[in-house]
């Protein structure tokens, strides 16, 4: 017996889980170092005009396609063209890459909330502390189980009853966090409001065809596109739901987000270390810069420990989202039920996180294209397949489903009023955008440009 399709109870469960899927570690470890990068306030200019053309586009057209099929990312493709199925399998096999190695770090983070929380903040200060605590066996291992075990327990308790209502509870406590956080450094800091003027103040000089590439590879990893989850959430939405101001809420939450995220890091880091210091982004700005700063801070021990719980609430809600994307594709493909099908990812995305997890450790001299194991399956999946995914869903959209496929289901729940902007984008301006960061990526990734 066919088993009847979950969905989001409400506009603001749909518009909140979607927003925590975006809002993720790369908002609060890869903008704020973009931004200072590439000129603060021009950056941010950039970023916001990408969000509402291109991102838009993309985004309208992944949410259309998952509520027009109530399919997951592999049944929704073959539905609408069996030639283009293969697009559904691509963007199926994103989150089961990601999920594994996100929890991996979502284990550091873990770890650190413990830490601060502890009063172990001034040896997190320390140099070697990071590189010591992932290089050691056991206890990453450990955290990261923990981190999966909590993601696979939402996920098991269903769309309304886990995902949505975690997204309800977790997204608020998010930005309340942010902003409290953002003001603290703000005024707390000697110096800080200086690096608030570095951050928000345009820097023409430093405007190129860099600083578009940037925002919008930055963009596109933000808002979790090609990466079947917007599909698998569209497939939960309800047809009275509008489509396009739910994308618009989506997007003022990611953008929001990630510019406090750079109100909340950028200020301390430019008063700890200067400009040189901004240099930093990923794991070493999250877990090496920003404990340094955080000791030297008034109050630093509790401020640390409410930043990573924040950080925690930002990778946790993006971790049900990639686990709930591969479940989905599973419980569509396989016909099992929901806990068989959680469990079975659970129990591959365990196998495959202690893989990453051991990359630093036990298995540190083994590499893959000269990559440790975590950053292979990052730029795997990050800069070649879903690139290539959003890249055939353009195509895909923009010649052969044609936009007015999308238009017709946006316009169940009411007039689209930015249809225009639509067709244009995903037809002529998402490909070259796309190709663009198809190859930025792969050109980064090996040091021939740098981004």
């Amino acid at each position: 017996m066919e088993q009847k399709r979950s969905s989001f109870t409400s506009k603001l469960g749909f518009v909140l889980a979607a927003a925590g899927s975006a809002v993720g570690l790369g908002n609060i470890w890869r903008f704020p170092y973009l931004a200072a990068k590439y000129g603060g306030g021009i950056f941010l200019l950039v970023y916001v005009v990408l969000a509402v053309t291109f991102g838009f586009a993309l985004m309208i057209a992944e949410i259309s396609i998952g509520r027009k099929t109530a399919q997951s990312p592999i049944g929704a493709f073959r539905a609408l063209d069996k030639r283009f199925s293969f697009i559904g399998v691509l963007a199926a096999i994103v989150p089961a890459i990601i999920l594994p190695y996100y929890a991996v770090i979502g284990g550091w983070v873990l770890k650190y909330i413990v830490g601060f929380v502890a009063g172990q903040d001034h040896s997190m200060a320390n140099d070697t502390y990071f590189g010591e605590y992932i290089g050691s066996v056991g206890e990453p291992l450990l955290w990261f189980a923990l981190f999966i075990g909590i993601t696979a327990l939402v996920v098991l308790l269903g769309v309304d009853k886990g995902v949505e209502k975690v997204s309800k509870i977790m997204m608020p406590a998010l930005i309340v966090l942010v902003l409290f956080i953002a003001v603290y450094s703000m005024f707390a800091v000697d110096g800080a409001l200086e690096g608030v003027l570095y951050y928000i103040k345009p820097d023409f000089s430093k405007f190129s065809i860099m600083t578009v590439v940037a925002a919008m590879g930055q963009l596109f990893y933000s808002m979790s596109l090609a990466m079947g989850i917007m599909i698998t959430f569209g497939s939960y939405m309800k047809k009275d739901i509008s489509i396009e101001k739910s994308v618009r809420q989506i997007e003022i939450f990611d953008t929001g987000v990630a510019f406090l995220a750079g109100l909340m890091i950028i200020p301390a880091v430019f008063a700890f270390g200067g400009e040189q210091a901004l240099g930093a982004s990923g794991p070493s700005l999250m877990f090496v810069m920003l404990p340094k700063i955080f000791d030297t801070m008034p109050g630093g021990s509790v401020i640390g420990a409410f930043f990573f719980v924040m950080v925690f609430f930002a990778a946790l809600t993006s971790s049900i989202s990639l686990m709930e994307t591969v479940v989905s594709n599973l419980l569509d493909k396989a016909k099992l039920n929901r806990k068989v099908c959680s469990m079975i990812v659970l129990a591959a995305s365990l196998v495959l996180g202690a893989f990453s997890s051991l990359g630093y450790s036990a298995w540190s001299e083994f590499t893959l294209l000269g990559m440790q194991v975590l950053d292979f399956f990052d730029f795997i999946s990050n800069n070649v397949i879903m690139p290539v995914v959003a890249l055939a869903t353009a195509i895909f959209v923009g010649f052969f489903l044609k936009p007015r496929a999308v238009i017709e289901e946006v316009e169940v729940s009411g007039e689209f009023k930015q249809k225009k902007l639509f067709s244009v984008v995903i037809r002529y301006v998402a490909p070259v955008c796309i190709l663009a960061i198809l190859v930025s990526s792969i050109l980064g990734a090996f040091g021939v440009v740098k981004i």
